[in-house]
């Protein structure tokens, strides 16, 4: 499954545009503030519904503009494939919508597709995976896993539905409308869903650890960088589970929810027995926040026969010459890749006839065909 193009209407800073994507490499490039970002946002947003990016979607309405669309065509083999995302504020409508379709058909979650491609993001902003709280981490462990194993995406939803349930009772406990003696049945279907999700995260980062490691090796990462799974109960089975909970029901009671279980573990980034959150320059952490990208990609391309899309933005300018060069044979190996730059010279390769390369200027997209 791969990118063929992307059509753009009132999306940022484009009122309307069209951009082809190539089979492998394609640079983005142009001066900075020309849109550049906004190209590789639309091609998520078109992939997903989601922003990697807005914190809020009508941000990514183009100012003066009550909608924006993205169209995204898809070829898997000999098929071809339409996605469609539509979101903002139709003509008698009081609130914002959004509308997905895939092949024309409406479907509720993108994300849920086998129709679409598998991707992978470097922003600048993603830095705060690895410095931003745990819970960052841990949703994006919970997304690498489900992208893995997509029949066990469920668990990490079910573990949250059962942790509101006994949240909700604990609270009523604690101001006097509940009894404990109702706590048990949640106890044991919590006790249930924190061990098989404890165990998915346990299993996809040890698929991720030697990849990782080489990677950040390869990348020039300094000292002993490694990936490290800290979950936060120790339990091997749902009865060690039960027992770890009622050991800390009076601080749950407390406090009106729960204090203890996988909604607390930490994926850690380690350099020398050191978290790299706290102890690691700001270009040490770029580093080893691609390596880790790109330890997914090589598990994803080898569990699921899937090499995911790689948007990279605003990455080459940070790196030395060296790197720039392992980074580009990385991406080269499988799979597609779209890297932003200001400077066709930091992507090695991008004279390459194989290379797709579009220019943006003036809110315009204009592609650039090289002679073999």
């Amino acid at each position: 499954m791969r990118v063929v193009s992307v059509q753009i209407r009132d999306f940022r800073s484009y009122a309307r545009a069209e951009a082809a994507v190539g089979e492998r490499l394609t640079v983005v490039y142009g001066p900075n503030g020309e849109g550049k970002s906004n190209l590789l946002e639309a091609i998520y947003f078109g992939c997903t519904a989601h922003s990697p990016r807005a914190r809020n979607e009508r941000e990514l309405v183009r100012f003066g503009a009550q909608t924006t669309r993205v169209v995204v065509a898809l070829v898997d083999g000999q098929r071809g494939h339409e996605l469609s995302v539509g979101y903002g504020r139709p003509p008698g409508s009081t609130r914002p919508e959004k509308r997905m379709t895939c092949d024309g058909a409406p479907v509720e979650r993108l994300v849920d597709l086998e129709q679409r491609p598998l991707l992978s993001v470097f922003l600048p902003e993603r830095l705060e995976l690895l410095k931003g709280s745990p819970g960052l981490r841990r949703a994006h462990l919970d997304q690498v896993t489900a992208a893995i194993w997509p029949l066990r995406a469920g668990v990490r939803r079910d573990y949250s539905r059962v942790l509101a349930q006994r949240n909700a009772l604990l609270a009523r406990i604690r101001g006097g409308h509940a009894s404990r003696a109702t706590l048990s049945a949640w106890d044991r279907e919590l006790a249930s869903k924190a061990i098989a999700l404890t165990w998915q995260r346990a299993a996809a980062v040890a698929l991720l650890a030697e990849p990782f490691a080489e990677r950040a090796a390869r990348l020039g990462c300094s000292g002993d960088v490694v990936l490290v799974y800290r979950p936060r109960s120790l339990a091997g089975d749902e009865s060690e589970f039960l027992a770890e909970l009622s050991a800390r029901l009076g601080a749950d009671l407390e406090r009106g929810f729960s204090t203890y279980g996988p909604h607390r573990d930490e994926l850690a980034i380690m350099r020398d027995g050191r978290e790299l959150r706290l102890y690691g320059s700001q270009g040490e952490q770029r580093l080893a926040l691609l390596a880790l990208l790109l330890a997914e990609r090589a598990v994803l391309a080898r569990e699921r026969g899937r090499t995911p899309l790689m948007l990279l933005d605003d990455v080459m300018s940070e790196l030395d010459s060296d790197r720039r060069e392992l980074l580009a044979g990385e991406l080269s190996n499988a799979g597609q890749s779209v890297i932003a730059t200001t400077d066709l010279s930091h992507v090695p390769g991008a004279d390459d006839a194989a290379v797709t390369r579009l220019h943006i200027s003036a809110g315009a997209i204009r592609s650039e065909v090289l002679a073999a």
